[in-house]
């Protein structure tokens, strides 16, 4: 695969405040377009409300909302749960995130009573796990050895029951054949999946092959449920670049571009032969210039032509997203391609 003749190149990113101004004269929105957008919000919220109970997830977010430490623990813990291997690195997980939060200060202010029982048992469990300078070998220091050590098989299991509730929020399975199987039911119902992998990123060229392959296989299962037709009325993959090479740096990219963009082709073919839509996930911001470099030669690849199943995501929150979208939409027409946006808010500050 030969490599773009010249290097993409996005704009600096603007300040904060001409990013805002930018989009709302994009919107051009004035004070009754407004005013509708609210009113169908609200309506929104007042009919989720109405017709459905708050779930465990909801009431923990309630009380523990993601501008507290606590709330960005539970959240990480409940991401992380189903992806830790074995007890010990549990232990070291849970003594990492909930063992220097501060979960005294939340007791008896949630409605739910699951979720004040809850507040206990963290709390309790920070004071297990909280970390303790034993700088003299008196009693006191060996009794709370003792305690430290005696605590963690049952914070374990208390957290872990806890966790598991909270982690099917965010992790459908532990393997492609597990999450197909989860989305069966609602795939019955006419929806349908974007899946990915959580916590991907290539240190190694072995672990850059293992991904491969991981992606592969799933390219491949979630074929076997694809139909044919437009390949955005199937279940599709999301790749993640830094996941495919272990030096996926724009210090590196004439390697990047050599040894990164024939494989992402390999899986661009392959999800074509099963018609699963795949899309290129996104990066840290400082890579962003990187990523569209690598996305312009995969568009290139002839393999492509005549297939609309290959897409990019897009971190609307990030101050250069109009640029990327504009940068898009001329590789789009460069390569007479038709390419699939997903929006998402985006977890990568530009900075």
């Amino acid at each position: 695969m030969s490599e773009p003749e010249s290097r993409i190149h996005l704009p600096e990113s603007p300040a904060e405040a001409e990013s805002v101004r930018t989009c709302i004269e994009t919107l051009g929105l004035d004070a009754t377009d407004r005013a509708a957008i609210v009113e169908k919000a609200a309506d929104l919220v007042t009919r989720i409300r109405d017709e459905g109970s708050a779930g465990l997830m909801e009431r923990f977010l309630a009380e523990y909302g993601l501008n507290t430490d606590e709330g960005v623990a539970l959240m990480c813990l409940a991401e992380a749960y189903l992806r830790t291997p074995d007890a010990e690195t549990l232990d070291a997980l849970i003594s990492y995130k909930i063992g220097e939060r501060d979960w005294a200060r939340h007791m008896g202010h949630a409605e739910s009573a699951l979720v004040n029982a809850s507040t206990w048992a963290l709390m309790l469990t920070g004071r297990v796990f909280r970390t303790i300078p034993a700088q003299a070998q008196d009693l006191t220091s060996v009794m709370r050895g003792v305690v430290q050590r005696l605590g963690e098989p049952v914070a374990r299991a208390a957290v872990g029951e806890a966790m598991k509730l909270m982690g099917r929020q965010f992790v459908l399975g532990r393997s492609i054949g597990e999450a197909l199987k989860n989305a069966g039911e609602e795939a019955k119902n006419g929806y349908l999946h974007s899946f990915d992998m959580l916590g991907e990123a290539a240190r190694t060229a072995r672990d850059a092959a293992r991904y491969f392959s991981s992606y592969a296989n799933a390219i491949s299962a979630i074929g076997e449920k694809a139909g044919k037709g437009d390949p955005h009325d199937n279940s599709g993959i999301s790749v993640k670049l830094s996941a495919l090479h272990p030096r996926y740096e724009t210090v590196h990219r004439a390697r990047v571009m050599t040894e990164l963009v024939p494989p992402i082709c390999e899986l661009v073919r392959l999800a074509r032969a099963v018609n699963v839509p795949i899309a290129i996930d996104a990066e840290e911001a400082e890579r962003l210039d990187l990523s569209l470099d690598v996305i312009g030669a995969v568009l290139a690849d002839p393999a492509l032509e005549g297939w609309d199943g290959f897409g990019v995501v897009v971190q609307a929150y990030q101050r250069r997203a109009l640029a990327v979208l504009e940068r898009l939409h001329a590789l789009a027409g460069e390569h007479d391609r038709r390419l699939s946006v997903r929006l998402v808010k985006g977890a990568y500050w530009d900075g």
